[in-house]
């Protein structure tokens, strides 16, 4: 018998139904995949568009505080848990021959996989900090399993190490922070966190929260706390790099916001400030540093540097507004980002990793699609209208304005103007520079067909934005 009534378990079917896949995943491994790896991807994608299914069905539900006050379910979580269930089933999709040709398609690699993103569910649902934790260390331990998932790389175990050195100091950062907190209020719960502190919380609560938005500033990989992203992106497999890249973010999303906005409402003007200068900060350095690099993969770290600095500008804002354009931003983020990895993962064979600029030299000639995909995602990334890129920058820049921070807004354009220019050198290299002395690459029809819908995907939310936007709003208070 459990202790909660069934009402409470089916709010938190996603998670049940998730923990029990895992545990699915591992004995299907073992007993049917022995000779056929290929056969745990394909259960493992089965389990997450079956995972998606559920949490639409799901979908939709008043807010509701279960398991006593340790878990919330509501709207933006139900949408969190969507998005992380198809962006995780679309970076395993491409990650599947990539795998196969280095000889790592393993069972244990999707398994990570998975309990990375139960990590992700329990954070998006937390409604204490002791669940909110639990979903830190699952999905971060997890992580730095997959950065290492390759035994044979040096690189790899290298970014790992760094990963997990600065990740247990990130996660120390917090703990510490969380229990400031609690030994000023007394409790655990991130609804009555705001009420106990009060309107004048001293200095005490400024120290806890200079720890909490440095831990929330490392998950995002937002500067000055930033020296592991570029080191996984090109020392960790790319399928790993692919997988870290992209569902996290919805992760830290969930995570700085059930802290910060509904957890420490009352006192967004103390939070906010710290959020400003750490964003303002990434932006510019991320730009700045990655029209320097020669690996497309460096480069797409610094510019994930500096696009987490755009989804802080949103809640630096302090306002509803703000925070719906931060969800916006993340949402149209990762459906980019999971993209120019498939780009990187289909481009790549065996003996090259395909992560250096020269590799797409005249990539049009040699595959119109795989250009076509890239440049998407890159004009989209740099904000170039009718690409959704377009519409998350200027929801944030809107926020801002908004708010009344005319100079947070400035620095957006200028960085966003910065930035254009190597995303658009990548476009230059694809189709006005000679090809270079490379294979031909032919990669199955349906991972060809599955980046062609991600492109149009990249494209149609820029033609159609409203209804992304509309729910966005529909899903954050104040919205």
């Amino acid at each position: 018998m459990t202790p909660f009534p069934t009402s409470e378990l089916w709010l938190a079917l996603p998670e049940i139904y998730l923990t029990g896949a895992i545990c699915l995943v591992l004995l299907f491994d073992l007993f049917f995949a022995d000779k056929q790896p290929g056969r745990t991807a394909t259960f493992t994608l089965l389990v997450l568009l079956l995972g998606a299914v559920l949490t639409w069905r799901q979908g939709g539900v008043d807010r509701q505080v279960i398991f006593a006050g340790m878990y919330v379910v509501d709207r933006l979580s139900s949408l969190l848990k969507l998005g992380a269930f198809l962006f995780a089933a679309l970076a395993l999709f491409y990650s599947r021959e990539y795998l196969a040709r280095r000889g790592i398609q393993k069972g244990e690699f999707y398994v990570l996989s998975l309990t990375a993103l139960l990590g992700v569910l329990v954070l998006a649902s937390a409604a204490n900090l002791v669940t909110l934790y639990v979903g830190v260390e699952l999905l971060s331990l997890s992580l730095y399993a997959m950065v290492a998932f390759d035994r044979e790389s040096g690189s790899g175990a290298e970014a790992a190490m760094k990963y997990f050195v600065l990740g247990a100091i990130a996660s120390g950062t917090l703990l510490y922070g969380m229990s400031v907190l609690y030994g000023m209020t007394g409790t655990l719960d991130l609804g009555a966190l705001s009420t106990q502190l009060g309107d004048s919380p001293g200095l005490g609560f400024t120290l806890a929260v200079a720890f909490i938005v440095a831990a929330i500033a490392f998950k995002f990989g937002a500067a000055p706390f930033h020296m592991w992203v570029p080191d996984v992106y090109q020392g960790a497999p790319t399928a790993s790099a692919a997988m870290v890249a992209t569902v996290p973010k919805l992760a830290s999303f969930a995570m700085a916001f059930r802290l910060l906005s509904e957890g420490l409402a009352a006192q967004t003007a103390q939070w906010s400030q710290m959020l400003a200068v750490l964003a303002a900060l990434s932006v510019v350095a991320g730009n700045l540093i990655a029209v320097a690099q020669t690996s497309l993969l460096r480069m797409l770290a610094y510019s994930a540097i500096a696009n987490a600095g755009f989804i802080l500008l949103g809640f630096a804002s302090g306002t509803g507004a703000g925070y719906s354009s931060a969800l916006y931003y993340t949402l149209a983020y990762v459906l980019m980002t999971v993209a120019a990895f498939a780009v990187v993962l289909i481009s790549s064979r065996a003996g090259c990793e395909a992560d250096q600029l020269e590799d797409y030299k005249g990539l049009h000639q040699r595959d119109p699609l795989l250009a076509g995909a890239m440049a998407a995602v890159m004009f989209s990334t740099a904000g170039v209208p009718p690409f959704v890129g377009f519409w998350a920058k200027l929801q944030i820049i809107q926020a801002l304005l908004g708010s009344g921070q005319l100079w947070l807004a400035i620095v957006a354009v200028v960085a966003s103007v910065i930035g254009a220019f190597y995303y658009l050198r990548v476009v230059w290299l694809m189709y006005f520079e000679a090809p270079g002395e490379q294979p031909a690459m032919t990669r199955s029809a349906g991972l060809r067909l599955m980046l062609a819908i991600n492109a149009i995907a990249v494209l149609a939310l820029g033609l159609f934005p409203e209804q992304l936007l509309a729910l966005c709003r529909s899903v954050i208070p104040g919205g």
